[in-house]
């Protein structure tokens, strides 16, 4: 109840009654109605993106676009049960967006596959993908199951910074370690390949946020002023420099520059999200220029992808072994989409070298044009925003810290992944988030969005109820 003339909060549903005003927040019930209704939304697209797949190439209706579509609806109903007990005041939007997503993802891989001969096999890419997405979403399930309370994972700040070293270190191991042709980031366990680094971040995010709890006052407050901003102590300057060789060792034994650009994007912005000071942003800045040059001075792939980046149609860039190939081809597919682009099946995205992977935008591109890329975009900025959204109206510092972290970590993989492909910065080898070929970045990717409905399911409830 509030007094006269007092401001409602936002999303409530302010109601008079006589001289009261009597403010209402929406039902876990409606929420969840909600919600049920966008996936039914999501399942009709992820249908229609299927069957336009299969008219578009074969001109034919087969039942695999029941089964493809049927499955990635059965798997996010499953969550939505789960929500439906376990988390009922979770986010209504995240869940729908990440099935779509998700959903025209292994269209466009299932696309792909209609373009090979690959002899009736069962276990083809998008298959392969389907079983991935299954696993993501289980693990998903678990940690709605078994994180009741986000504030569970603070206590474990320390041991979470031991895991995601651990997790880094784990392809430098003899024996258990596989290079890939960039990166070596790869491990393989009885036949299976998984990337430990992506896990790796979720881990770091936790670390970064539980860390900057504690800090934050001396981070925030003390140091010096210079000009307009005030700059920290040099004592102060240890976290951020930690943080700053862990990502040039990253990128000097795995070879990896898109995970080095990740794991320093994230702390400097959570950083800048704990302490509220510009200085932080223009600190890191400055040590991302002094590590890009020692990068391109000292270490040879570095200088090899900046000179593909800024010359790629050289005709020696491209036919060098790790060239600029892929770059023009993509850029090319591009190209040919237009703003409408070819339709669904009627493109030739196959030419693009790892299509299905690393170049799932351009193969989208071709096919779906800017007018489907903007509309993929803005649905990202979409779960984005719904993320930050969620740290702005947390009830303690770790959750607000953590869903800001979690969200951007979403943000600058799709900025680093579109920017390397339309050739806005260089190519890092990054997989687009949900839509990729790829079970690390899946697993992932559906672990943040359980943590993040956990935590929107927190901040809609009242303090009684999250410690009940």
């Amino acid at each position: 109840m509030s007094q006269a003339g007092s401001a409602p909060a936002q999303g409530t549903d302010v109601r008079s009654t006589g001289s009261e005003r009597v403010l209402r927040r929406p039902g876990s019930q409606g929420l969840r109605n909600m919600e049920l209704g966008l996936l039914v939304f999501a399942a009709f697209i992820n249908f229609a993106a299927i069957l336009l797949v299969q008219l578009g190439v074969r001109g034919t209706f087969d039942f695999n676009v029941l089964t493809l579509s049927g499955i990635i609806t059965a798997l996010t109903i499953g969550v939505h049960l789960v929500l439906r007990f376990r988390a009922p005041q979770a986010d209504p939007f995240i869940l729908p967006i990440s099935a779509v997503l998700n959903g025209l993802g292994i269209a466009m891989i299932y696309r792909l596959d209609l373009d090979e001969d690959l002899g009736g096999a069962f276990l083809t890419p998008s298959t392969n993908q389907m079983i991935l997405t299954a696993v993501a979403v289980g693990f998903a399930i678990i940690v709605l199951l078994f994180l009741k309370n986000h504030r569970i994972l603070q206590r474990y700040t320390y041991i979470f910074m031991a895991l995601a070293i651990v997790l880094l270190l784990l392809p430098l191991v003899p024996g258990l370690g596989a290079q890939d042709v960039n990166a070596n980031v790869w491990i393989t366990i009885a036949g299976f390949s998984f990337q430990p680094g992506e896990v790796a971040k979720v881990a770091l995010a936790i670390f970064f946020a539980g860390y900057l709890v504690t800090a934050r006052e001396t981070l925030s407050v003390v140091g010096h002023k210079f000009l307009w901003m005030r700059f920290p102590r040099i004592r102060d300057f240890g976290p951020i420099l930690v943080v700053w060789l862990l990502c040039l060792g990253v990128l000097a034994f795995q070879r990896d520059l898109g995970t080095a650009l990740l794991y320093f994007g994230l702390f400097l912005v959570m950083m800048f999200v704990a302490t509220g000071r510009f200085s932080w942003i223009l600190i890191g800045v400055v040590l991302i220029a002094v590590g890009g040059w020692f990068a391109y001075s000292t270490m040879g792939y570095v200088e090899f992808r900046v000179h593909a980046w800024l010359d790629p149609f050289d005709q020696a860039m491209i036919d060098a072994d790790g060239g600029s190939f892929q770059l023009v081809q993509g850029l090319y597919g591009l190209a040919n989409g237009g703003l409408l682009g070819q339709g669904l099946g009627q493109g030739r995205p196959g030419d693009t070298p790892l299509a299905s992977s690393d170049f799932i935008v351009a193969a989208l591109g071709e096919e779906l044009g800017l007018a489907g890329l903007f509309v993929i975009f803005s649905l990202f900025a979409i779960l984005v925003a719904r993320g930050f959204r969620i740290g702005h109206q947390g009830l303690d510092d770790f959750g607000r810290l953590l869903a800001s972290g979690l969200s951007f970590l979403i943000a600058l993989q799709v900025f680093i992944v579109v920017g390397g492909v339309t050739r806005v910065i260089p190519l890092t080898g990054l997989t687009m988030p949900f839509m990729a070929a790829g079970g690390s970045s899946l697993l992932t990717n559906w672990i943040i969005v359980a943590i993040l409905l956990r935590l929107s399911d927190t901040v809609r409830r009242t303090p009684t109820e999250v410690h009940a």
